[in-house]
């Protein structure tokens, strides 16, 4: 039976969406419908808990707002999700960051590397191409 789900699941799976982990800053892109209209508003902050499922899977993603602490659980292969971005890796422990809801200030950061940085770090370690002289 859990293979004909599987099967069914795997044509609704999206395409291009990240490794994602707890601990992460992510940005996720996801799409509102106002009136007549349709928009795209972008929900950023860190991921606490990731729960997998095939097509059900999902990410807890949380942020402080004005002073208050406000989680979204976000459906990874919803049509609604624009897209995913990864911010900075974050460094944990844990498969559940459930602590942080108690943490405010410094105390709540996640030690990370950020991605824009690790580009040119690894073209940095590349050894140089040589180029090839043509002769004249």
């Amino acid at each position: 039976m859990d293979k004909i789900i599987d099967e069914v699941e795997k044509s609704y799976l999206k395409k291009g969406i990240p490794e994602l982990r707890p601990g992460d800053r992510v940005r996720v892109y996801s799409k509102l419908q106002e009136g007549d209209k349709e928009r795209v508003q972008y929900f950023e902050g860190i991921i606490i808990r990731r729960k997998r499922g095939g097509a059900r899977a999902t990410i807890t993603v949380r942020k402080i707002s004005y002073g208050v602490g406000v989680e979204r659980i976000f459906p990874i292969h919803s049509q609604t999700i624009e897209k995913i971005e990864i911010l900075q890796r974050g460094r944990v422990r844990k498969a559940r960051l459930y602590y942080l809801r108690d943490l405010t200030g410094k105390s709540a950061r996640i030690k990370g590397r950020k991605l824009e940085g690790l580009e040119q770090i690894i073209k940095d370690e590349q050894p140089p191409q040589e180029k090839e002289e043509t002769p004249q």
